[in-house]
């Protein structure tokens, strides 16, 4: 486990820096941020006003950079600030400069630059599956979370879910009972819990793994915090495992989500004969119907593997 925090050198110092640069309201894309600490000499070119890459992002940032390095003591105090806030609630930071950055989640070409995180983070958390759906299931959806979560722990995977009410909530509950790892991905900085009702059973995964978030410690929830916490679910995962959503769900902007990552996409075979768009994801986009975790899991890359290259996946079709 990675339990202890490399120091705030230098690198790691300047990436925080240049994540917390505002300039009216806009900022350096993470993702781009991400990419260029990645690179030998990308955060010193971005130190000097070079954003490093022809992408979209890039050119969208050089305008931010190109101001905001003139205000870096802005957002050095920024960061402090952060620094402090984490610490009061024991939180630690990893950066995608650490070798303990998830390794699922270094695999995505938008991955945040860093996560703040309660609990542990272990290299077996590669061997991991996220587990969503609706926050109003049935009785039966419920059971189903519960039941695929369980038997996640019993094949020695790591359940990861957003700590949402409803499937997310049986999902965390059900692998901490089966007395399995479970990381829930927050929509909110570190110091914050949502739901509020959640904050007994977020404690608990932070004890039987971990709490992780890829925002500032003091954010809030906010509109868009969620699709960024969907993301980040997938992208730690090895694939994602939605159980019963609707069309306009959360949990079917993760499967999207998954199929851009090149995660594995398991839809629940009840869940496929019931929503329209759970079938055309199966038929057209190369998702999985399941009716059991050994169809899960045997797609599944052991920890070591997964760690050093990514999950096979189905060729994603047009459509």
């Amino acid at each position: 486990m990675f339990d202890t925090e490399p120091p705030m050198d230098g690198d790691r110092a300047l990436l925080l820096t240049l994540c917390a640069v505002r300039v009216d309201g806009r900022r350096i894309d993470r993702g781009l941020l991400a990419r260029q600490a990645d690179q030998p000499g990308g955060l010193a070119a971005l130190r000097r006003g070079e954003a490093g890459e022809n992408s979209p992002a890039a050119k969208a940032s050089r305008p931010v950079l190109a101001r905001g390095l003139h205000h870096l003591e802005q957002a050095e105090a920024f960061v402090a600030e952060q620094l402090t806030l984490a610490g009061e609630v024991g939180a630690r930071l990893v950066t995608v400069l650490d070798p303990g950055y998830p390794a699922n989640l270094r695999q995505v070409t938008d991955r945040p630059p860093f996560l703040f995180y309660r609990g542990t983070l272990d290299p077996a958390d590669t061997r991991a599956v996220a587990v969503v759906g609706t926050r109003r299931p049935s009785p039966d959806g419920l059971a189903r979370a519960a039941r695929i979560a369980a038997e996640l722990v019993g094949e020695e995977v790591t359940v990861v879910s957003g700590l949402a009410r409803g499937i997310d909530t049986a999902a965390h509950q059900a692998a901490l009972a089966a007395g399995g790892r479970t990381i829930a991905v927050l929509g909110t900085g570190i110091t914050r819990c949502y739901p509020a009702e959640n904050a007994d059973l977020a404690e608990a995964v932070a004890a039987n793994g971990a709490l992780v978030s890829q925002f500032w410690p003091s954010a809030s929830p906010a509109r868009h915090t969620f699709p960024l916490r969907n993301a980040v679910t997938s992208g730690i995962s090895q694939g994602t495992v939605v159980v019963e959503a609707s069309a306009t769900s959360g949990a079917k902007l993760q499967a999207r989500l998954a199929f851009q990552q090149h995660k594995h996409v398991w839809l629940l075979r009840s869940l496929v004969t019931a929503e329209d768009w759970a079938r055309t994801y199966v038929e057209r986009r190369g998702a999985l119907a399941v009716t059991d975790v050994a169809d899960v899991t045997g797609g599944l890359a052991l920890a070591a593997g997964a760690a050093r290259a990514g999950p096979a996946h189905r060729p994603m079709r047009p459509g």
